[in-house]
């Protein structure tokens, strides 16, 4: 009947038919007896072999009589002595039982039983076992998913169903597993965040393990280099981005027109390099990226709808520009090349032109199988030489050259050749062996001349090569001498010129740029005493008594110290700033200056002030987060921006006293001292010697120094021996003789050298008063020259007397101030309406020649090198007995508002740092040092410090310095010691970040500190006066701020500030006036 067992046969009775087994299947007739019981059942296989301790495994049991129907073998299944559930819907009449393991008490193995009427066993056994999990890699991955993750541990073969959920819900896809590992891709997560990661078994509890896997921000590309491709593909392209490190595999695609996609490498966590995939047409389409199987996603260009809603929906914002593949040919475009072995072989391959800009290391030239060294490269021409030997049976090896995926077969090289082409090769170098010495003998006829001019070029050179290291060595042998020696003399406490606190803050806090300082700095008349200095006493308006009307005192006086306890008050003071600060008409001028006010009225609450500033701080802070961070306290533009900066010149002053001082003040001097070596054009104020290529003298003007004896009457000195040049002017030499006579006197009590008189004494009987223009003045192309000590023709060792005169003579004013169409110094100025005038010799002269003159700037470098590290060392280095404790605390404050907003760039960090103090503080010092010293900063002097300002800037970013020929030289200059300075500024940071942390209360002991050191030296109230000036003309809105704010307004601050008004607006200005 076609049952090929008992159990089949008889089951068939369930269907209606009357079946007896013997020897096989058969239909029972009426007086056969009923059917007996089946043999027991033969288990042939069992699968799996093994399950999880928690049971549900679901176990295929397969053979034969196992069972005539489901209700045969329902609760007939064990393992041991563990059962195992049938299912109804997977039974198989006789053949193929389905059952759900229950849960073990413990691992052991056993056989699996069916007891059918009579009992099977299985030949093999199944292992009850316990899986375990230890460690998961990688362990973070980008949000979009896609990462491909393993989990190692041990029995993970187990069972029939295994899942692994990620964040608790999510599958992990593409499982394969091994008794030690399961591998799989982990699918996208919302946010970057931890989230844990399950393995379950047949649907039951999570394994023990605690896996987590860090969601991670997606991998940024920023750019793709180059953007051109030509159509067989294979050109490397250049993926740049951040955090690839998190990327296991890449491949690119092109839209539209691309042929198969291509793999990518990755090579480190900011570079990918992608193969061009080939295209069907020249043309430009979009390039899509993908990045663990997932397609990339510019999220900040679509969030900012940069893309067009076609290339915004697959998220691509990159283009590659398809153009037709390069072709190239031999340089005479034959097709059969002859080439003898053992002889040298150089080819020559011109390329067609085309625009995608091929360079050199993308050329691949082979003939037959060897390579071809590629020496140049031109936009047009290939050359390549090969120094193996090429030796093949065919005697023909094809040249082919190849770009990325296009492969071109130029030409054919023919190896050897007959006899008679070697006859004719000889017969044909013989003639031009011939030719060739005839015009050899005609070309070194013609070229002794070019030879010789060639010669006296290169001893020309090799002169001027000589000269500039020479003037090099000597400058700098000269300037060092001069440096020990001035060295020497000074003494930090009485030679420097430092200018007293109050001075350094009020120069530093209100620069000519502030109101104050126009209207109420004044500088009194100098009065020369006997010894020919002057006393110049600043006066400003802070540092001076309270100027009122008795009358007016005492309610002006309540007002300001009401006025005083409301700005001491935090929440009025940071309302008030706010409140001024949204009024369109407070310019920049008047947030500097309100915030300078209020640095000198809490001056003596320096812990407040800085609490204050903290908080303003953090207002801008948030407002700079939401926008772009990195341009944070780049400039200062409000209140509480100067008002770090006069944080941090009040903190920074010992250091700057202390250790900065004496090296800055000594490149000063040497920058003085080497502009003072050369000549200097009085009108121009351009010199031989400087840094700043717009004040270079690009002349070659003669000077040669003059050592001077001088007397300057009525100053109880001897005379001295002051060395001068004999092209100075009269004002030049007596500037030199004033320094030499007032090296240790503050340059305020100075003469002037309008003030003095000077005399040269040519005889016993015969003096001179030397002045820059008189009636000897000579007279070139209609203007006047300046005299210098040549044109008087003073002698090496001339005795020279100067004297405080009489009268001043100011008919000239400043001698830079001159009318250039009336008198000049050195150098004519150019007129290019003259120049086509003049002969054709001069004007190549102009054109050319200055331009060498720019060695000059490196001569002046390299003798005030040495001095500019002292300085930049000075600055960026740390002492252990005094270490920069405020630096530190703000530096901290930085990093922990960083933290609090997510911001873990380590180069926004950098920025802020370096916008906080180097660039605030100290660029602002580095172009100022009258802020700091009492001396004179001339406009060259202050040309020069612009451009080591500008090298400080340089070595504080932490952008490249992309420099070429035609970069500006203030850049140039410094460009080799920029990466040193760098190294110097990044080990500063980290010296400052491995500090130990100060805690609140020392911070405040430690300004506490720097109040007592410096009280009492501004009159606060004069401060406050001014402040209430702004608070006056924005009454209406302070008020209106002040009503808004719940805690301004449960405090009543309002009615104080009133109170404030009450008192002073009926006196203030009416007092001011009369006073």
């Amino acid at each position: 009947m076609g049952s090929p067992d008992c159990s089949q046969c008889l089951g068939r009775e369930d269907l209606g038919h009357q079946c007896v087994w013997s020897d096989g299947c058969r239909l029972r007739g009426t007086l056969q007896p009923l059917p007996g019981t089946c043999p027991a059942p033969e288990i042939r296989a069992i699968e799996p072999l093994s399950g999880p301790l928690d049971g549900g495994t679901l176990l295929t049991i397969r053979g034969r009589n196992l069972g005539r129907r489901f209700s045969d073998v329902a609760h007939s299944v064990w393992i041991g002595s563990v059962a195992c559930e049938p299912l109804a819907d997977r039974y198989t009449v006789s053949e193929e039982i389905v059952c759900a393991t229950g849960p073990a008490p413990g691992a052991f193995s056993d056989v699996v039983t069916v007891n059918a009427s009579k009992e099977g066993r299985s030949r093999e056994r199944f292992s009850y076992v316990l899986p375990l999990v230890h460690a998961l890699e990688p362990t973070m991955g980008p949000k979009a998913g896609g990462t491909r993750i393993t989990i190692q541990g041990s029995d993970l073969h187990v069972g029939s169903e295994l899942q692994v959920l990620v964040n608790g819900t999510e599958p992990c896809t593409e499982l394969v597993r091994t008794d030690t590992s399961i591998a799989c891709t982990v699918p996208g997560g919302a946010l970057p965040a931890s989230v844990p990661v399950c393995v379950r078994f047949e649907r039951r509890g999570c394994v023990h393990g605690n896996l987590t896997f860090w969601y991670m921000r997606n991998p940024v590309i920023t750019a793709i280099r180059p953007r051109r491709s030509h159509v067989s593909g294979g050109r490397t392209i250049t993926v740049a981005g951040e955090r690839f490190h998190m990327v296991q595999n890449v491949s690119m695609a092109v839209h539209h027109i691309g042929r198969e996609p291509t793999l990518c490498k990755v090579l480190n966590s900011t570079l990918i390099t992608c193969p061009s995939p080939g295209a069907l047409s020249n043309a430009s389409a979009p390039v899509d990226f993908f990045l663990n199987g997932r397609a990339y996603a510019d999220e900040a260009a679509v969030a900012e709808e940069l893309l067009d809603p076609e290339e915004a929906q697959r998220g691509s914002r990159f283009r590659l520009d398809y153009l037709p593949d390069p072709q190239f040919s031999t340089a005479k475009r034959e097709k059969w090349i002859k080439h003898h072995p053992g002889e040298p072989l150089t080819l020559v391959i011109h390329k067609e032109q085309d625009s995608l800009g091929l360079e050199s290391h993308e050329y691949r030239v082979k003939i037959g199988q060897v390579s071809c060294d590629i020496q140049i490269v031109s936009e047009r021409v290939i050359h390549c030489s090969v120094n193996e030997s090429l030796g093949t049976a065919e005697g023909q090896l094809p040249i082919t050259i190849q770009v990325g995926n296009f492969n071109q077969t130029i030409a054919t090289l023919q190896l050897g050749g007959s006899e008679t082409a070697i006859i004719v090769s000889i017969v044909i170098c013989s003639i031009l062996l011939l030719l060739s010495v005839v015009a050899l003998f005609v070309f070194c006829t013609k070229s002794r001349r070019a030879e010789r001019y060639w010669q006296k070029t290169l001893l020309q050179m090799e002169e001027m090569e000589s000269q500039i290291r020479e003037e090099i060595r000597k400058g700098f042998a000269e300037l060092q001498t001069d440096m020990t020696d001035l060295t020497k003399e000074l003494n930090r406490s009485q030679g420097i010129p430092f200018l007293e606190y109050k001075h350094f803050v009020t120069r530093t806090f209100f620069p000519k740029c502030s109101s104050l300082y126009e209207e109420r700095y004044v500088l009194p008349s100098q009065t020369l005493n006997s010894q020919g200095s002057s006393t110049v006493p600043e006066t400003h308006p802070l540092l001076g008594e309270w100027k009122i009307p008795e009358s007016c005192r005492p309610n002006m006086e309540e007002g300001i110290s009401l006025f005083s306890s409301l700005l001491n008050n935090k929440h009025f003071l940071i309302v008030f700033v706010h409140a001024l600060e949204q009024q369109k008409d407070f310019a920049v001028r008047d947030r500097c200056s309100l915030a300078s006010l209020l640095t000198i009225a809490l001056h003596g609450k320096l812990e407040y002030y800085t609490g204050i500033m903290k908080e303003l701080l953090v207002d801008l802070i948030d407002a700079s987060a939401a926008k772009n961070p990195k341009l944070m306290l780049r400039r200062t533009e409000s209140v509480v921006e100067k008002m770090l900066t006069n944080w941090m010149s009040i903190c920074m002053y010992s250091c700057l006293r202390e250790t900065v001082g004496e090296p800055f003040f000594l490149l000063l001097c040497a920058i003085k001292q080497q502009i003072n070596k050369g000549s200097i054009d009085a009108i121009t104020g351009k010199a031989r010697y400087t840094l700043n290529e717009e004040w270079l003298l690009r002349e070659n003007i003669e000077a040669k120094p003059r050592n001077l004896n001088v007397s300057f009457q009525g100053c109880g000195m001897d005379s001295l021996s002051v060395r001068a040049m004999d092209t100075d002017t009269l004002t030049q030499v007596k500037e030199k003789i004033l320094e030499a006579f007032c090296k240790n006197v503050p340059y305020s009590q100075w003469p002037r050298a309008e003030d003095v008189d000077l005399e040269w004494f040519a005889s016993s009987t015969q003096s001179y008063v030397l002045r820059d223009l008189d009636d000897t003045s000579v007279v070139e192309d209609g203007r006047k020259k300046l005299n210098t000590l040549a044109h008087y023709k003073i002698p090496e060792g001339a005795s020279l007397a100067m004297s405080l005169t009489d009268k001043k003579d100011n008919t000239l004013g400043r001698v830079k101030d001159l009318d250039t169409e009336k008198y000049f110094h050195l150098v004519l100025p150019t007129d290019e309406l003259t120049e086509p005038k003049k002969s054709h010799r001069q004007s190549h002269r102009k054109k050319v020649l200055p331009e060498i003159y720019l060695t000059r700037l490196l001569s002046t470098k390299g003798t005030l090198q040495k001095f500019l590290d002292d300085l930049f060392k000075a600055i960026l280095s740390i002492r252990e007995d005094k270490p920069p404790l405020a630096v530190k605390y703000f530096f901290d404050f930085l990093e922990e508002q960083a933290e609090k907003r997510g911001i873990s760039d380590p180069d926004t960090l950098h920025i802020w740092k370096t916008n906080s103090l180097p660039l605030r503080f100290w660029v602002n010092i580095l172009k100022n040092p009258q802020f700091v010293f009492d001396i004179d900063k001339t406009d060259h002097i202050d040309a020069c410090l612009s451009v080591i300002a500008q090298a400080f800037i340089d070595a504080c970013s932490i952008s490249d310095l992309q420099l070429g020929k035609d970069s500006p030289t203030n850049k140039l200059l410094y460009a080799k010691e920029i990466p040193e300075y760098r190294k110097i500024v990044q080990r500063y940071y980290k010296q400052i970040h491995d500090m130990t942390p100060l805690s609140e209360q020392e911070m405040n002991a430690h300004l506490a500190e720097e109040s007592r050191k410096y009280q009492n030296e501004f009159n606060t109230n004069v401060a406050m006066a001014e402040i209430y000036k702004y608070a006056k003309r924005y009454r209406t809105q302070i008020v209106a701020a002040l009503e808004a704010n719940p805690t301004a307004r449960r405090t009543q601050l309002q009615h104080k500030f009133e109170q404030v008004v009450a008192l002073m607006e009926d006196n203030i200005y009416e007092c001011y006036s009369e006073a």
